[in-house]
């Protein structure tokens, strides 16, 4: 756990500043919501016994390539609002001329170790190298299915600024970054950002940690306002009253990219099911839902394709825009007519 890839634990005046915020109690942050890691009536034994050892789903994985297609990133223009999915919950976002890149797990496998948690074949198209300069690079929080060490350390040179939840800029100064890379703040902070573009740091529903130690470093969402459009980037989060009142203070959303993959009811507290998919996107008052968390690692128990199959039908009968391109397709921010075929049924 001393190398690289587990990151560095906060300390010195970061530590400092942890300990003063509200949301950091008894030597950890906290949820808003009293959040049990595992659910009412589950066992924690019961669920790591089906998890590890239980009979898996003939689907698990996808019994042929991922349908993707590469998108050369660095020959997007400035001038077109576009969001390129690249699997699981890694995405490239350029809007108002500035561009942002989101969670980027490029590695073959969504964990420290090569050989655990490897990348279905075909949602691995993209790579370190294949991204351009970027002005922010945004992470909601620090597991390794959301904070890649290869990835992050690999585009150091090509990164403006690195805005994370407070605590998480421990590990990326380890890996190369400064002080002065980092816009590293907590839940209700809002950042001016260039082109007069506004980000908030927001509440999600989660935890933190990339070693025995839980939750020395915070998670969230993120608020992202230009002078065109309002989109709400959403992390890791269990349905609680919070999308409420970020949809309140902040919506509606032109577009609202939310957590839909990786899910157990076992897990509910900290990750989202699809019917609360679309009651979030009914809180956040959002025109547009684009689902991401799912098709790239197997880490649930559910099919693979499940996530995108139960949003969509759950999302055509409250008659939910639910905007499903395949890795690497563009959406263009700017069109109001998505159409996007089934591509997970093939």
């Amino acid at each position: 756990m001393n190398k690289p890839a587990f990151g560095a634990a906060p300390k010195g005046k970061r530590l400092e500043r942890i300990k003063q915020s509200e949301f950091y109690k008894n030597g950890q942050f906290r949820n808003i919501s009293h959040t049990p890691s595992i659910t009412e009536g589950y066992s924690t034994l019961k669920v790591t016994y089906d998890f590890i050892l239980g009979k898996k789903d003939p689907l698990l994985k996808p019994l042929k390539n991922i349908p993707a297609v590469h998108t050369d990133l660095k020959s997007i223009k400035k001038d077109q609002d576009v969001l390129i999915w690249l699997g699981h919950s890694s995405y490239y976002l350029q809007t108002d001329g500035i561009s942002f890149l989101v969670d980027p797990v490029l590695s073959l496998y969504g964990s420290p170790f090569k050989y655990f948690n490897k990348a279905f074949k075909g949602s691995d198209l993209f790579h370190p190298e294949d991204i351009p300069e970027i002005d922010y690079l945004v992470i909601t929080h620090d597991h390794f299915d959301h904070l890649d060490y290869p990835t992050v350390h690999s585009i150091r040179n090509r990164t403006g600024k690195a805005i994370l939840p407070l605590g998480a800029g421990a590990h990326l100064e380890r890996w190369g970054y400064s002080e002065d890379d980092l816009i590293e703040e907590e839940w209700g902070t809002e950042i001016l950002l260039k082109n007069n573009l506004k980000i908030t740091f927001t509440t999600a529903r989660h935890f933190s940690g990339r070693k025995i130690k839980q939750n020395n470093t915070l998670w969230a969402s993120y608020v992202l306002e230009t002078p065109s459009k309002k989109i709400f980037l959403g992390g890791d989060s269990g349905y609680d009253s919070h999308f409420k009142a970020i949809g309140e203070q902040f919506g509606p959303f032109d577009y609202a990219v939310l957590e839909n993959g990786q899910y157990d009811e076992a897990w509910r507290y900290i990750h989202a099911l699809p019917e609360d998919v679309i009651q979030i996107a009914v809180d956040l008052k959002a025109e547009n839902v684009i689902p991401v968390h799912s098709s790239k690692f197997a880490l649930a128990l559910h099919p693979w394709n499940e996530p995108l199959q139960k949003v969509t039908e759950l999302g055509k009968e409250k008659g939910h825009n639910i905007l499903t391109p395949m890795i690497g397709e563009i959406v263009d921010m700017k069109n109001t007519g998505h159409q996007f075929r089934n591509w997970w049924e093939d």
